[in-house]
């Protein structure tokens, strides 16, 4: 076949082919070896060429195949990135902003939730606290203290008893101008449970009833020769409600909260107590004592000493 002259291709099915010249001899390493670097060697690699595209039915003239080899050669169909620069990077984010700015939409997301997360668990919690602590300091404690002082004062009618809310006022405003919560707390405390005390009625009834204890003595643990009577009693409010006192067992130390205790009496009140119980079963003058509103003292009606047991 006479040999065509080496020209460019013109047509674009001579493009192609030429392209795809240079993409065989790339992907066939056993036809490159050394023809590309041997000018007298080319012309062997052209008559290769033109067996692989025969074999697959494909007629290529010797003007392409030379084009493809010389291509090949200038790397003319072969990709070579631009070198990296501002303008490169600007253009390389704008054809892949919708895959940053869903990146970027998700980091944002997460640092959004995050921050929430903060707020609302930590931050948010952490100011109501300190603004409720801020309102208890300034205001509710100060308006306690200084209203449950005016209640005590309104209800007593035992003069030792102001001194003594008085004192527990002056602590109150000392805390009051320290900004001092814990104390202004116990101030509170104390004067609600004195003012408690205060408004507290009731009656101690000796307990007669079926099944019940009235009177039991005891030995003290450090002698045996000894014995201390104690009468069984219980505070009964007006409309016959049991109360619960908090009272200090002499035996243990400990106090309890008790609806029921025993009180120690001489041994005189205890059998005058147990003969007025043994006629009938019931004891006819069981007012032990009676707690009146506005003191803190119990008169009591018996002849009484001091000391109380929880259990018995």
């Amino acid at each position: 076949m006479a040999e065509q002259t080496a020209s460019k291709p013109h047509t674009l099915d001579d493009l192609m082919i030429a392209m795809d010249v240079v993409d065989t001899i790339r992907h066939r390493d056993d036809l490159v070896r050394r023809e590309l670097n041997e000018p007298e060697r080319e012309s062997d690699l052209i008559d290769r060429l033109r067996d692989i595209y025969r074999q697959q039915g494909i007629e290529v003239s010797d003007s392409v195949l030379k084009e493809g080899v010389r291509a090949l050669k200038e790397s003319r169909f072969t990709y070579v990135p631009a070198p990296r620069s501002w303008k490169r990077t600007m253009l390389e984010a704008w054809v892949g902003r919708r895959r940053y700015g869903a990146i970027a939409a998700v980091a944002l997301g997460l640092l959004g939730a995050a921050g929430g997360y903060q707020y609302f668990a930590v931050t948010r919690p952490a100011q109501i606290s300190a603004e409720r602590s801020r309102i208890e300091v300034t205001e509710t404690l100060p308006k306690s203290i200084r209203g449950l002082h005016a209640d005590i004062l309104s209800v007593a009618t035992d003069p030792v008893i102001k001194p003594q809310a008085d004192r527990l006022l002056a602590d109150g405003e000392r805390a009051i101008r320290g900004k001092d919560g814990p104390a202004m707390t116990r101030v509170s405390n104390e004067l609600k449970q004195l003012r408690d005390n205060l408004i507290l009625e009731y009656t101690l009834t000796i307990v007669s009833r079926p099944g019940d204890t009235t009177g039991v003595w005891r030995q003290p643990p450090r002698s045996t020769a000894v014995r201390n009577y104690y009468l069984i009693v219980e505070p009964l409010a007006a409309d016959g409600r049991k109360l619960k006192l908090p009272i200090r067992n002499e035996e243990t130390g400990e106090t309890a909260t008790v609806d029921k205790f025993g009180v120690r009496v001489p041994e005189s009140t205890w059998s005058a107590v147990s003969e007025d119980k043994r006629d009938d079963g019931i004891v006819q003058r069981n007012k032990f004592g009676i707690k009146r509103r506005g003191t803190l003292q119990i008169e009591y009606l018996m002849a009484h000493e001091d000391g109380a047991i929880t259990k018995w």
